[in-house]
């Protein structure tokens, strides 16, 4: 099978599925299981760019992510948290 029509069915599906809430008429409203689900997604497209990143080959990322999670969870900051991440990062990178 070609790409070009691999990627170009993604592209006319992506847009359809984006285009669908501002296209539907105003009274048509969004159910709300989906309304609830929609609520998650940040934190799932957030979860699917890191943990590649933090489980790569290499001990001092997947420390500098036990850090991040651990400012994470105690201080709930997102500053804190890639602050804490990036310095642990390189200290962890300037000790190998």
């Amino acid at each position: 099978m070609s790409v070009w029509p691999v990627l170009i069915g993604m592209a006319l599906v992506t847009y359809l599925l984006r285009a669908s809430f501002l296209l539907l008429p105003p009274e048509v409203e969004t159910p709300a299981l989906l309304k609830r689900a929609l609520r998650y997604v940040p934190a799932a497209v957030l979860t699917a760019i890191w943990v590649p990143e933090v489980f790569a080959p290499g001990d001092e990322r997947l420390l500098a992510g036990v850090v991040a999670m651990a400012v994470a969870w105690r201080w709930r900051g997102t500053f804190a948290t890639i602050a804490a991440g990036l310095l642990a990062l390189h200290f962890f990178e300037w000790l190998t």
